[in-house]
């Protein structure tokens, strides 16, 4: 189950690929329900969960929000590094651009993919509520994934032809990440905690790119219905499967 539902994260990215250079006006909609559907997973599902699965405190203070908050400024940490890395290309060729420093930061996205696709498949190990909420808020982000991966490594003078492998390695990423849970089983803390991190990534991702990307040039109310929307979609989906 875990990888027939990656799947839907394998076209999610190519399809945001194909839209990178395709743009249409209605790209803030969507970023903006990825948005909520990623806030809902983390706060009605993923958090909930670790917190009941790891059920230890360190320096009291429960050991999943520790791992949540790490997960949180590992993301960040990750950023700014790339953005460092990018700054100090910045006047190479290409418009102050170089090749390889697109190339990193794409390899970069698939590396978070593949990491989807782990938190896909040990989601499912916990249960098909939980695997569902994590399917699809993945699913929804991985389009702003696809995104990114084409525009990163195209607009550092990368020709077409290998931003368009990136995007198909980013696009396999969370089917290779799902499948490997397949031959191991995570005990249940140590998976609390994997989501625990993840959920906080992953907030993080919605907090600090998604959501205000989608709202950069469009700051339209049906944006903001969008992702209101989205975060009511998740609380219907685990309602539905307690």
């Amino acid at each position: 189950m875990a990888v027939l539902v990656a799947l839907g994260a394998f076209l999610m990215t190519l399809a945001g690929g194909w839209s990178a250079h395709r743009v249409t006006d209605r790209r803030h909609l969507v970023l903006g329900l990825a948005g909520g559907l990623m806030l809902g997973a983390v706060g009605l599902e993923l958090l909930p969960e670790s917190l009941e699965a790891v059920g230890t405190e360190l320096y009291g203070v429960p050991v999943a929000l520790l791992l949540f908050v790490t997960g949180f400024l590992l993301a960040h940490l990750v950023e700014r590094l790339l953005a460092h890395r990018q700054a100090a290309h910045g006047a190479g060729e290409n418009h102050g651009r170089t090749p390889e420093v697109g190339l990193t930061a794409a390899a970069a996205m698939v590396g978070h993919s593949a990491m989807d696709g782990v938190a896909i498949g040990a989601a499912f190990q916990v249960g098909g509520g939980m695997g569902a909420a994590v399917a699809v808020a993945v699913i929804a982000h991985d389009f702003a994934d696809g995104f990114n991966t084409y525009t990163l490594a195209h607009a550092y003078g990368n020709a077409r032809r290998r931003a368009l492998a990136m995007l198909w390695a980013d696009a396999l990423a969370p089917v290779a990440g799902a499948a490997s849970t397949l031959f191991f089983t995570i005990p249940e803390p140590l998976l609390g905690g994997y989501l625990g991190l993840f959920g906080g990534a992953l907030l993080y991702l919605a907090a600090a790119e998604i959501l205000p990307e989608a709202h950069h040039a469009h700051p339209a109310r049906s944006t903001l219905v969008c992702t209101v929307a989205g975060v009511l979609f998740i609380w219907l989906v685990v309602g539905a499967a307690h």
